[in-house]
């Protein structure tokens, strides 16, 4: 597990994240990311960026008044029609 602190990026952080993840993240290894929450559409971008580039996102949490954490697993996820289809079962 590593940990990166990309706060000084502002809302650039989506790219360096995702290089992080692909260079210095091994197959199954998990990544603690740490960026500034800014406008609060990053939260939802950056699990959108992770969903997308093919890792699995394992939680997204409010560090502080200024900081999200998001904890990223360099495996495939789940298709999000399963999940769907699962939130809608339990309904």
């Amino acid at each position: 597990m590593k940990r990166f602190d990309l706060r000084h990026l502002k809302n650039d952080f989506y790219d360096r994240m995702l290089e992080l993840m692909d260079t210095q993240i091994a197959d199954g290894e998990t990544a603690i990311i740490m960026f500034e929450i800014g406008d609060f559409e990053n939260i939802q971008k950056s699990a959108d960026v992770v969903y997308e580039a093919g890792y699995t996102l394992m939680n997204s949490i409010k560090f502080n008044e200024v900081d999200w954490t998001l904890v990223v697993k360099k495996v495939k996820p789940e298709a999000k029609e399963v999940e769907e289809e699962a939130s809608q079962d339990a309904k």
